[in-house]
């Protein structure tokens, strides 16, 4: 039976708060004295600020106020910092309401969005916030991690729901929120409703802190042999976090028992070449990786082999902060400084105390533990001064080790200070960009008024809204100049007095917001070009958000050619540098995307909000014919692996929403199928949680994750996707062999009998009748592609593409089916390289 079927019919305080704890107790969860009182407070009507320790049951509260707006027929919104934390909330409370009660938006996917509760990112929220105001059908408001009201960039989106919608009930949480007496006054001014502080220090699980002199791994022996596992090492890099845990592999972690469970437990996970390999042996030895780097099914076979108790230790970053499910007894700090973007700082209260409350595990563990490591200077100088014992002449002679030059040093005062320390309190953010006007001018009224409380009656300063003030005016006068709004004489039938003249869609400003220029430069490209496919991912490339590691490395390599390029050329080394200066990454179509901004910017001014970026990743792995793991090795981005996965997947579901069926032609139609199938075959996690968002209830389970992740569909299944991936292998020999890259193509098809002598041979003989090969599109379309099926396997030609248009030399393969399916790529095996 569903929560929802337990809603009493006369939803009075005492009886919702029976059903409730009813509900609870039927499921083994007995109510800890803050749950009590916030639930108390929450079935009275009342706003709830619960700050209580992390593990202290602050999820049943949120719960527990879904269900209280249920009974009275209010609709509520749950909002999470993070669409992964949105999406596991959406599916836990599809288990406890039931679908057809549960919906969510989050910019990316809609699903069910008319049911009575709905899980939500804040800026979601705060768009309907915006645009319908106090008329919003909303009635409660569960704001979970509210300590992200600080945040500077997205700060403005746990403010603005506070600001406008005074019909709502809030509850707003956090384990770090500080002192709060500000919002409590003013959330009672704003709704009329009495607001209520719910505080605990008490922990289910007390912690026990500690500052540690010992080296980390005489730390983390001492810790596993005196039963503190599971341990997670917290780092502040996600390269340090896995060469400690390669370093950790020297200790004795697990049993060989329970390295045959972990083994049993993995059976034939596949684990992909590059970093998966360096997972594959850590976690057989009982030690953990979790970043947010990684692929999203390692990250789930970590989580899952932790939740197993088959892990005692991982290593990872402080993303560990924000709700990650890994079992945790004890939390190991490796420093407390981090490098925020712009120097290397301590930590703050806060993220010092969001990161040490995931120690201890409630119905698990009796205790939880914090250790914090010394700086190894100090940890050396310890040892030393052991080693001299009580002896004055030995002490002496000790050459203390000193900090190296610009260390932010951090001692056992600065560990103190931090576990007494209450977080910090909570500033504002408060901004105004286009997108906020234009959603207030859409609310039926006077949209100068609305304006007018939104900047005078926000919790900024006064001079600092003074500038927002100032920011609003000259947004509006460059609307009105664009003709996107309009100024009427008469108030319309809505009370209107200032009006839009184009339609936004709902989710305006989240979902990609620069499609519709995107729709407009594809208008300017040539439908018969050979490179109309690419050109349109290029475009589609623009709009998407930058993955900054693999656009630095990009640009690593295209300096490293340009210097040997400039060297050949005989270039001066101070020449060179200045020249330097100029290399970038790869920005195709970036004069023509930058023309079509500036136009459309004209008639659209809130595009100034966000920036055009011209990038080349999905078409630099097409044109270069690299599959995902060949693509990460030759930028050397074997850490961001999970990122580079991310990025293609939003380019795949980009081309697929935002380029109309029309614009489709079929190149880019098989280019959009490969890149599918590509991001399917490295991780269907993404692709698999897009389809259980859209069909939450097509199974009775649809909520419960696999015991582990699992594999994606056979790779040979899509027949055009195949053919691509195919294709692809032989234009990469293609391209190696154009370049007289013999060494590279030897790398390739040793294997088959094809190693860089054999090649050369065969080549040479090409280019003694012809001066180059061709590679451009005209070399790789279809024209020049032969495949003939047969049982089990494909025999395939690919015919080059030479300057006197003979076509009558190529490279012939056998496409082995089976293996294919079973290595999630196209497995090719060269044949002959010959004239017909």
């Amino acid at each position: 039976m569903t929560l929802a079927a337990a809603v009493p019919a006369d939803p009075d305080p005492d009886s919702l708060f029976d059903a409730f704890a009813t509900w609870a107790a039927g499921r083994g969860l007995e109510l800890y004295p803050a749950q009590e009182e916030a639930l108390i407070e929450v079935v009275s009507g009342a706003n709830v600020i619960l700050s209580t320790p992390t593990g202290s049951g602050k999820s049943l509260v949120a719960v527990g106020a879904h269900f209280t707006a249920l009974a009275h027929g209010r609709r509520s919104y749950y909002t999470a910092p993070i669409k992964a934390l949105v999406s596991e909330k959406f599916f836990q409370l599809i288990e406890i309401f039931g679908a057809e009660n549960v919906g969510m938006m989050t910019g990316d996917s809609s699903v069910n969005a008319d049911a009575p509760i709905i899980c939500c990112t804040a800026e979601i929220l705060a768009n309907i916030a915006l645009r319908f105001g106090g008329s919003a059908d909303l009635g409660q408001v569960v704001a979970d991690e509210f300590h992200f009201y600080s945040e500077p960039d997205r700060g403005w989106a746990w403010q603005v729901p506070l600001l406008e919608l005074p019909q709502a009930q809030f509850v707003l949480m956090s384990a770090t929120l500080g002192d709060v007496s500000f919002f409590e006054k003013d959330l009672a001014r704003r709704t009329g409703r009495p607001t209520s502080v719910v505080t605990s220090a008490q922990r289910p699980v007390p912690l026990t802190y500690r500052y540690a002199l010992t080296p980390l791994h005489e730390t983390m022996s001492e810790l596993l042999n005196g039963g503190q596992a599971p341990v997670y090492v917290v780092h502040f890099a996600q390269a340090a976090a896995v060469e400690r845990a390669q370093a950790l592999m020297s200790i004795n972690v697990t049993s060989r028992a329970e390295k045959d469970a972990i083994a049993e437990m993995i059976g034939d996970f596949r684990f992909s070449a590059g970093f998966g390999k360096t997972l594959s042996r850590l976690v057989r030895h009982g030690i953990g990786v979790h970043h947010a780097g990684m692929l999203p099914k390692y990250r789930r076979l970590v989580e899952q082999l932790a939740q197993a108790g088959l892990l005692k230790v991982i290593c990872g970053t402080d993303t560990l902060g924000v709700g990650i499910n890994v079992p945790i007894r004890t939390v190991v700090f490796s420093a407390l400084t981090k490098y925020d973007g712009v120097r290397q700082r301590h930590l703050k209260a806060r993220e010092f105390h969001q990161i040490a409350g995931r120690a201890g595990r409630a119905g698990f563990d009796t205790d939880g533990y914090v250790v914090v490591e010394a700086p190894d200077h100090v940890i050396e100088n310890a040892k030393a001064l052991e080693k001299a014992g009580d002896d004055p002449k030995k002490k002496r002679k000790i050459t203390r080790k000193k900090a190296p030059e610009g260390f932010v040093n951090w001692t056992d005062s600065t560990f103190d200070r931090l576990v007494a320390a209450e977080p910090e309190p909570l500033t504002s953010s408060f901004r105004v960009s286009h997108s906020m006007l234009l959603n207030v001018v859409s609310r039926p009224g006077n949209a100068f008024e609305h304006m007018r409380h939104l900047l005078e009656d926000n919790h900024e300063d006064r001079p600092a809204q003074r500038k927002h003030i100032l920011r609003a005016i000259a947004i509006y006068r460059a609307l009105l100049a664009a003709g996107v709004v309009e100024r009427l004489d008469e108030p319309d039938e809505q009370g209107r007095i200032v009006r839009l003249t184009v339609d936004l869609q709902f989710d305006f400003a989240l979902n990609q917001p620069l499609s519709p220029l995107a729709l407009a430069a594809m208008e300017l490209l040539d439908f018969e070009s050979p490179s109309y496919a690419l050109d349109v991912v290029s475009i589609v490339e623009s709009i998407v958000d930058d993955p900054r590691p693999v656009l630095s490395q990009q640009k690593f390599k295209a300096r490293g050619e340009a210097v040997q390029a400039m060297k050949a050329d005989g270039i001066e080394y101070e020449e060179r540098m200045e020249l330097l200066e100029n290399v970038e990454h790869p920005k195709p179509l970036e004069e023509l995307l930058g023309v079509a901004y500036a136009s459309y910017r004209q008639g659209h001014p809130w595009v100034d909000d966000y920036r055009l970026s011209p990038k080349s990743v999905v078409r630099d792995m097409y044109e270069r014919a690299m599959n995902f793991v060949e693509y990460v090795g030759y930028y050397q981005l074997a850490r961001s692996e999970g990122l580079v996965l991310r990025y293609l997947a939003d380019c795949y579901d980009t081309l697929r929403h935002t380029v109309p069926d029309e614009a489709k032609t079929e190149p880019l139609q098989d280019l959009i199928e490969w890149l599918g199938e590509l991001v399917r075959q490295v991780d269907s996690s993404l692709l698999d949680e897009w389809e259980a968002l859209r069909h939450p209830g097509d199974s009775d389970t649809a909520h419960a994750a696999p015991a582990l992740p699992e594999g994606p569909p056979p790779v040979t299944r899509n027949e055009r996707a195949f053919r691509v991936l195919v294709r692809n292998q032989l234009f990469r020999r293609v391209e190696l062999a154009a370049r007289r890259a013999y060494h590279e193509l030897g790398e390739l098809d040793a294997s088959s009998g094809w190693d860089a002598v054999a090649w050369e041979d065969a080549m040479e003989d090409y280019f003694d009748e012809h001066s180059s090969l061709g590679t451009g599109p005209d070399a790789r379309g279809p024209a020049l592609f032969m495949i003939e099926k047969e049982q089990g396997a494909w025999r395939v030609r690919q015919i080059f593409d030479d300057p006197a248009g003979d076509h009558d030399w190529g490279i012939s393969a056998e496409v082995d089916l089976a293996a294919s399916d079973e290595a999630g790529v196209a497995v090719v095996r060269v044949t002959a390289v010959d004239q017909l």
